[in-house]
């Protein structure tokens, strides 16, 4: 199969093959802080900081989950035992989506090249890694954390392309961020932005990619 019809298809984690739900994260770790609405609306705002800040040093592996603690201490006013509990619960609320796996397997079963590209801190790659078989889905993969970038830096659509041995046109992105389609659009990747399922599954079979 030619490259160039057939890209190389790169899965997000986070919302596209594994399920992340932030809000859920928060209620679990700290009900306390889970009502009113506002409030977890709040939390999870001043937690994730929209993935930047002391989060996004999380995700690139720039800190580890006990300066992060400090950090949302000094930060929040937080008990770090709190924080590194929420991080523990974030790890197990990443758990496989029955559908996007289902289509990564016809995907894999077509011959198709496979791999992935996560904004991930350390502590949770490793947990993915233990429990789920992420050799046998993917013929490669980078997180953030192991690079030490983040979607959406070029640089880090740059690295990835070095580590699967790929041209930039031969690159799907699959993601649920615009900011990170966009960016490997502007980086002469072909992407598609995720939605669900059924809608990620029929933009597949456009490109003739599945059945």
């Amino acid at each position: 199969m030619s490259s160039a019809t057939h890209p190389r298809i790169v899965f997000d984690f986070g919302v596209v093959l594994f399920r992340w739900r932030p809000e859920q994260v928060v209620a679990q770790a700290w009900p306390h802080r889970a009502e009113p609405p506002a409030l977890l609306r709040q939390t999870v705002a001043d937690c994730f900081q929209a993935y930047g800040g002391d989060w996004g040093l999380f995700d690139q592996g720039l800190i580890d989950e006990h300066e992060l603690a400090r950090r949302m201490h000094t930060r929040m006013g937080w008990p770090p035992q709190e924080v590194l509990h929420l991080v523990a619960v974030a790890a197990q609320e990443l758990q496989p989506q029955p559908q996007v796996l289902a289509l990564l397997q016809r995907l894999q079963a077509r011959g198709h090249r496979l791999s992935y590209l996560s904004n991930m801190p350390a502590v949770l790659a490793a947990s993915l890694e233990a429990r789920y078989p992420l050799h046998e889905w993917f013929e490669s993969g980078v997180f953030s954390s192991r690079v030490g970038l983040c979607k959406p830096a070029p640089a880090i659509y740059a690295k990835a392309e070095q580590v699967y041995g790929e041209a930039p046109q031969d690159c799907l992105l699959i993601d649920d961020m615009p900011a990170n389609v966009q960016a490997a659009q502007s980086c002469g990747w072909q992407a598609e932005l995720f939605t669900g399922a059924q809608a990620l599954e029929a933009a597949l079979r456009t490109r003739g990619l599945v059945d």
